[in-house]
């Protein structure tokens, strides 16, 4: 494996994330594979180069939920850095063979006070997950789960995202999204079963989110046909 060490003066944070070195290293993980499990040793930080994962957390009573969805480019399990002797808190899983670069703690400490152009990528991840997740909570708070379900599919899609978006998405069950949705699932399929009848889904081994089913979130639309052929995005 390919070890790159990063000088101060030509340090480049695409570089550090991309190879191992002193402190960190790559690691492949296979479809259901963890990353790390809720309560082990908070020790180190994920960064995920390739791939899809999910984040779950266990209630003392033994409910799952799914917290979150991850893709290439977020960082897994920086609340390693909260705490010098901290567990974690959630279960990462992968959803298809994954690529990462493990990260001990110690060198993303290191790495953030040292450089700061990796703390101000850092930072603005941060930001961005907790913006994201600010708007996770407005949504269960003030949505229907119909909205809800359809701001989850859109995001899945990755819709309004610049760059090409990640088409073929791994599969993910009614169940999971039950559980982001915070419904039953029956209700899930009730509602994608209205989604795919009004022309915003269509699936056939694999889903097909239309750019229309953006009228459900942003303007609260469900019109009962759509006039022409919508642009689509397809998650498996």
């Amino acid at each position: 494996m390919q070890m790159t060490n990063i000088s101060n003066s030509t340090f480049d944070p695409a570089v550090f994330l991309a190879h191992a070195g002193l402190g960190r290293r790559i690691v492949e993980l296979k479809e259901k594979e963890n990353f790390f499990t809720q309560g082990d040793q908070a020790d180190s930080v994920f960064y995920l180069q390739h791939g899809r994962a999910k984040l779950t957390v266990v209630s003392q009573t033994g409910k799952e939920a799914t917290i979150t969805l991850l893709s290439s480019g977020d960082f897994v399990g920086e609340g390693a850095l909260a705490a010098v002797h901290g567990l974690r808190l959630s279960t990462a899983t992968a959803l298809c063979n994954c690529t990462a670069l493990k990260i001990t703690r110690d060198e993303m400490s290191r790495v953030m006070h040292e450089e700061h152009a990796f703390s101000d990528l850092f930072v603005k991840f941060l930001l961005g997950r907790s913006m994201r997740i600010q708007a996770d909570l407005v949504d269960q708070l003030f949505n229907s789960s119909e909205k809800r379900l359809a701001r989850i599919l859109l995001l899945m899609a990755e819709f309004g995202k610049p760059g090409e978006p990640e088409t073929f998405l791994p599969p993910i069950t009614q169940e999971t999204l039950a559980e982001m949705v915070g419904t039953t699932r029956s209700r899930v399929s009730f509602f994608m079963n209205r989604f795919r009848s009004l022309g915003f889904i269509s699936y056939n081994g694999r889903i097909q989110v239309h750019k229309s089913l953006l009228n459900v979130v942003l303007l609260d639309q469900l019109p009962g046909q759509n006039a022409e052929k919508p642009h689509v995005l397809s998650i498996a």
